[in-house]
């Protein structure tokens, strides 16, 4: 849907234009006004218009000036210029501003109508182009290396997705026969002089360092890369199939070749790095575990030394406890919640609760270790948004200050589910209710104001919002477009007063803010099927 905005100095004509005209049929949604081109400009910074209809001759800024300047600062709009004079002049000048239409006042609602209609499929094709499949493809084709290392860098987080989306994603990416192939991870640590490097030149290293790996390795593997939230480089490498090699064979070549690519980052890049590589595993399977194990040997073997060369499999094995994997992976409780994302938080509680009675269903120490991580994210979240926790979830807060509050998974779940409802149906309600206000005072401003500004500006600028918020809440509550309430309450209190006051015309005119009674009864009849005094003399 179009947003139209009106320049004229003549008040009444903007009156006139906005309120009389069937702009809805023209596919516009919301018609803004400005009495003087600075007026325009100051509401071009405000909200995003797509067709300014302006009026040629107006004091200070005229309507050329401002197209020119509207063409300088918001290049996807579109103007239509209106003039009184028939000069060819005037016409010449507004084509080469690129203005789209050109209208000789006085303008019929037919060829205004049309005007926009032309612009707006005009404006409709120019979109179509910058989503069409191809340019879409070619821009994917440039993006293609930001977009394989972020998928992989979820992938490394743990963020969970379907076997058919993670396939979908991967043949659209171009990461083709990865699926269920022995795959291991190469991390790359950029260490010593590196760390010296602002960002810019750091980034040029990194991606020297990614095509020393593609020009090294690329005869025997397919790698795919993305740079972690450690700051390591983490590759994929998976072998290419010669039919002759075995799994041994080819990671003792993987390794001989990292070590080449350590010395060549040494010698040709002047600075140090640690390589670690992991031992095999099967993709998508294993990709997780392997990173995560790899994390933790750097951790514990690496350390701050410099220029090692480690392989996963020198790790001695070891029993250790392993984390929980739903309660950390990507999206977090707090994300989810901050993104008032009700149903997937539940869905991501449920998950872990699911995981726990699977796995730790008799341990204490990660029952407390859920209750404290969801504990935590409930009350990060009311007190962001200014409630307090005991105050959204009742006696269920209780639980919290009993020392050790749940003895079992299933206790947990449904203390935290009760929680969450609850925390839903209080926000949920406090939402309404401020929607609800909102709403009361917009119409409250409106209706005591009839006689001066009641446009969304002004509205917006009574209840201290942004006026397209202003108009989409109120379009989303009532389903009723702002201009149309305004118009509709002008019409039923001009009817009232028609009908019960001794008022002439002209007044009720000044009474509902209109500046000439031409407009005033221009936009009744458009309203009622008659003039003013007609209704007077039939319903008086």
């Amino acid at each position: 849907m179009i947003q139209l905005l009106i320049v004229d100095d003549e008040v009444h004509v903007v009156d006139r234009l906005s309120t009389t005209i069937s702009w809805s049929s023209a596919g516009v949604e919301q018609v803004h006004k400005a009495m003087s081109g600075q007026e325009a400009l100051d509401l071009l910074e405000q909200i995003s218009i797509d067709i300014v209809i302006t009026d040629i001759q107006m004091p200070g800024m005229s309507g050329l000036q401002l197209i020119s300047e509207i063409k300088r600062r918001y290049p996807k709009t579109r103007c239509i210029l209106l003039s009184g004079y028939s000069d060819f002049n005037y016409a010449k000048e507004a084509i080469l501003q690129g203005t789209e239409d050109y209208l000789l006042k006085p303008v019929t609602e037919e060829d205004l109508l049309a005007a926009v209609r032309r612009v707006r499929e005009k404006l409709q094709l120019e979109w179509e182009e910058v989503v069409s499949r191809q340019r879409l493809t070619y821009t994917l084709k440039e993006n293609l290396p930001l977009l394989r290392g972020n998928l992989l860098h979820d992938l490394l987080q743990g963020r969970s997705m379907s076997e058919s989306s993670l396939r979908d994603k991967m043949r659209m990416l171009e990461l083709t026969d990865y699926e269920e192939h022995a795959i291991a991870v190469m991390m790359v640590r950029l260490e010593s002089d590196f760390l010296e490097y602002d960002l810019s030149r750091l980034s040029l290293m990194e991606y020297a360092i990614s095509n020393m790996v593609e020009e090294l390795f690329g005869e025997k593997f397919d790698s795919w890369h993305t740079k972690d939230a450690h700051d390591y480089l983490v590759f994929v490498m998976k072998a290419k199939e010669d039919g002759e090699s075995s799994d041994k064979e080819r990671m003792g070549w993987l390794e001989r070749t990292a070590s080449v690519l350590q010395s060549a980052v040494h010698n040709y890049l002047k600075g140090k790095i640690s390589i670690l590589v992991s031992s095999w595993g099967k993709f998508p399977h294993d990709l997780n575990s392997l990173y995560q194990r790899s994390l933790s040997a750097i951790r514990k073997r690496i350390g701050n030394e410099h220029e090692l060369f480690m392989r996963l499999g020198d790790e001695p094995a070891q029993m250790e406890l392993t984390a929980l994997q739903r309660l950390y992976e990507p999206p977090t409780l707090n994300h989810l919640l901050e993104a008032a994302r009700w149903e997937d938080t539940a869905e991501k509680l449920s998950l872990i609760y699911d995981e726990m009675e699977t796995k730790y269903s008799k341990s204490q120490e990660f029952l407390l270790e859920v209750y404290f991580s969801v504990a935590s994210a409930f009350s990060y979240i009311a007190h962001k948004n200014g409630r307090q926790l005991h105050q959204l979830i009742g006696s269920d807060y209780d639980k919290m200050t009993e020392g050790i509050p749940f003895r079992t998974v299933n206790q947990l779940r449904e203390w935290s589910q009760r929680a969450l409802q609850r925390m839903k149906e209080d926000m949920d309600q406090e939402r309404q209710d401020s929607r609800t206000s909102l709403i009361n005072d917009i119409r409250s401003f409106i209706e005591q104001n009839l006689a001066a500004d009641v446009s969304l500006q002004s509205i917006a600028d009574h209840v201290y919002l942004h006026p397209v918020y202003v108009s989409k809440i109120y379009k989303l509550e009532t389903g009723d477009n702002l201009s149309d309430y305004v118009n509709r309450l002008r019409m039923d209190k001009a009817a009232h007063l028609l009908k019960h006051s001794q008022d002439k015309i002209y007044e009720i005119a000044t009474q509902l803010g209109y500046q000439r009674p031409h407009s005033f009864n221009h936009a009744f009849k458009k309203h009622y099927g008659m003039t003013p005094q007609e209704y007077r003399d039939q319903y008086a």
